[in-house]
């Protein structure tokens, strides 16, 4: 009976085209989650193969062997060996770079091996032929015995062939590339009873993987590999070569001669540059300034449109809604709340499209490269750079990035360390406060002095990330060595729908993920902010209601006293008495009790800051929620206790260096206790980026006071 739907696992070496050729496959019609018991991240879609049958595709983590040394190659691996029901595949479509067809063959013939229905598709052809590559893809087929398609991911082309064999049953063929012959029959059998697997191969592979832990299991496998002396190491030495046998007899026999003269190729000529000892860095660090330029110069005409387009809507919502609890919830506390943060969203997409176009075009890993020398005696290799780059998007995923470190001290030391990067999150916040320290027109010759302040606090954010980890290097007692191994990818053009995808992925979960946690805390902040002992409210608003009701009193004053009354009733409020509570704790930093209430509401999310105070000062007020709202009034505050402003540059400057060093994000604490699996290394952390934080917060009021 015909399958209606079908597991198609979407596997290969990194840098293959996995990516292009999963977007072309599924388009929107994806989602990306988790793997069972794991935070390494994979996507999941489907796509209509024909009326009646659907396909339901995974993309696995890049890999580069079935023997894996990192977390994201165990994930691959376990789907593979069956270790999950759910996720085991009908069908493996394996995607290779043409252009260095003898490395990708090697996991192929590995996964083939595994007895799984597999096709061959091969991507980056015209690559291959630019380097004077060319295959003759019948002779390849005769020798590899698999369905072999010839695709170009990123052009689209090819598709409608692999969804035609998908739908094929015929097409499911297994291959045998590697015999156990010299493996002693004995010892697979005795194996076979520890290990439930699909065919020998895998369960001798996945036996040598277990063998290497600290399990029950380890200990009988290591009994039986020394009872029959059979040596794990010397059998993958002797499995690798004998493969690339098989690979070398087939690559030559297909591949066809002299097509073209092969050039000098112009990616080695252009990494001589981005990856040189000097010149590397200093690229790095424009490219870097030329990215913060660019996300305040390119971002104020959005931010203006959706300012005036939430505005707009909140007046409408104010003056259709009747007067009320409702209208003041909605006003004053949801839309408040929202308003403080999704102004900021153009320079966020414009952030994360940037790191998407350097990832795209291959210039991510060139960055590891020429970081490796730098980041080594802090404790890192080139791999850390990865999570503390994309730490400036989010420190969730770059700290599941942070997978790929095989030596567990450095992935250990990058995960304390990579929520020191400003993230996207702080940028709202960074956006304000340096808006309150400049005029927007102010310039530094040619460059934009807010884009260069907003650069520093970046670089800030590295320095402070690797000084930290030179510091947890001599705490983590570890003496693993490792050397660090990267593949540089050729260079290539970003697919333009490739970044309209992240973008919308990395927007939405920005606006729907912040958005959840800045409702329920406006909401929350709404009501503390707006209600509090019923005495002393009912005192101040009995107090001015009488002067301002009274006809002798003017409206110029009758507006003065108003604003008045609602500072009072707002310091009385539930919020207030909760802000001054923790006020003396604060005020050696400059910061007052509205800024405290920030603080803490902020736990939550760093960019809940700009929210909460937008709510604070819209609560009982005019209903304007514009950014330039909160600027003025918080610009105008007086200090009641020193009569003078209650911030000013060392305020601001205070806050900024807070904002830059605290680990203000429940979801950071809680990937790390499950990356780390222990309570211990979140605690450790949290204390120490807190304490980092309120020292130099300390120091930096105090130094310009």
């Amino acid at each position: 009976m015909e399958q209606k739907e079908i597991t198609v696992a979407l596997v290969g070496n990194p840098n293959c085209g996995k990516t292009s050729l999963f977007n072309a496959l599924t388009g929107l019609n994806h989602k990306v989650s988790n793997f069972p018991g794991t935070t390494v991240e994979k996507k999941t879609g489907s796509f209509k193969l024909s009326s009646s049958k659907t396909a339901h595709i995974i993309d696995l983590p890049g890999t580069y062997s079935l023997y894996p040394k990192s977390a994201d190659e165990l994930v691959t691996y376990d789907i593979l060996r069956n270790k999950s029901e759910n996720y085991y595949p009908d069908l493996v479509i394996f995607i290779a770079d043409a252009s260095n067809l003898k490395r990708n063959l090697l996991l192929f013939t590995q996964v083939a091996d595994l007895e799984v229905p597999v096709i061959l598709v091969l991507n980056m052809l015209d690559v291959a032929e630019r380097r004077g590559i060319k295959y003759d893809i019948e002779k390849l087929k005769e020798k590899l015995k698999v369905p072999i398609i010839c695709i170009n991911a990123r052009k689209k082309e090819g598709i409608e062939k692999i969804k035609a064999i998908l739908l094929d049953e015929k097409a499911r063929i297994t291959a045998q590339f590697f015999s156990l012959q010299k493996v002693n029959p004995k010892l697979l059998d005795e194996i076979a009873t520890i290990n439930d697997k699909r065919n020998k191969y895998s369960a001798l592979q996945y036996s040598i993987n277990a063998s290497n832990l600290l399990t029950e299991k380890a200990i009988k496998l290591n009994e039986i590999f020394n009872k029959y002396e059979f040596d794990c190491i010397g059998f993958q030495e002797d499995e690798v070569l004998t493969r690339y046998q098989i690979i070398d007899e087939a690559v030559k026999h297909a591949r066809i001669k002299n097509i073209t003269q092969l050039k000098a190729s112009i990616t080695a000529k252009v990494d001589k540059i981005l990856t040189h000892r000097y010149y590397g860095i200093s690229i790095f660090l424009v490219l870097l300034l030329m990215v913060f330029q660019a996300m305040f110069s390119w971002s104020e005409y959005p931010k203006e449109w959706i300012e005036y387009g939430l505005k707009v809507f909140t007046d409408y919502i104010q003056n259709t809604l009747p007067p009320g609890v409702l209208n003041d919830l909605i006003v004053h506390g949801i839309l408040a709340g929202l308003t403080g943060v999704l102004i900021f969203l153009p320079q966020i997409i414009l952030l994360f499209l940037f790191i998407a176009i350097l990832e795209d075009v291959g210039y991510m890993a060139r960055v590891g490269f020429i970081m490796d020398r730098i980041m080594r005696p802090f404790g890192m290799n080139g791999k850390s750079i990865v999570p503390l780059i994309g730490g400036m998007a989010c420190a969730v995923p770059s700290i599941m990035a942070s997978r790929s470190i095989e030596n567990k001290k450095e992935r250990l030391i990058t995960i304390l360390v990579t929520p020191l990067m400003s993230c996207s999150a702080r940028l709202p916040v960074y956006t304000l406060l340096i808006s309150m320290l400049l005029k927007d027109t102010a310039k530094w010759g040619p460059f934009n002095v807010h884009g260069l302040i907003l650069m520093l606090m970046y670089l800030i954010g590295f320095f402070a990330a690797i000084m930290s980890a030179w510091m947890f290097k001599f705490f983590i007692k570890q003496k693993e060595k490792t050397f660090f191994i990267l593949e540089l990818p050729g260079y290539k053009i970003p697919l333009i729908s490739n970044l309209l995808i992240t973008i919308y992925e990395k927007g939405s979960a920005f606006v729907f993920g912040a958005g959840k946690i800045i409702i329920a805390v406006s909401v929350i902040l709404w009501v503390l902010a707006s209600t509090g002992p019923h005495s002393n409210i009912q005192n101040i608003e009995t107090k001015y209601t009488a002067i301002i009701n009274n006809d002798t009193t003017s409206a110029i004053a009758k507006k003065e006293l108003s604003l008045q009354m609602n500072s009072q009733k707002l310091e009385a409020s539930y919020a207030g008495e909760f802000g001054k509570l923790i006020e003396p704790i604060i005020r050696p930093l400059g910061f007052d009790w509205k800024i405290g209430i920030a603080l803490l509401t902020s736990m939550a999310a760093r960019e809940v800051f700009v929210g909460t105070m937008n709510t604070i000062y819209s609560v009982n007020d005019d209903g304007d929620n514009s950014f330039g709202h909160i600027k003025t009034k918080m610009m105008a505050e007086i200090n009641p206790r020193t009569g003078k402003p209650s911030y000013n540059t060392a305020t601001f400057l205070s806050l900024l260096i807070f904002y830059a060093f605290a680990l203000q994000c429940m979801s950071t604490v809680a990937i790390v206790k499950k990356e780390t699996d222990s309570i211990k290394w979140p605690i450790i952390q949290f204390i120490y980026l807190t304490t980092l934080a309120y020292g130099s917060s300390f120091l930096v009021y105090n130094l310009f006071s």
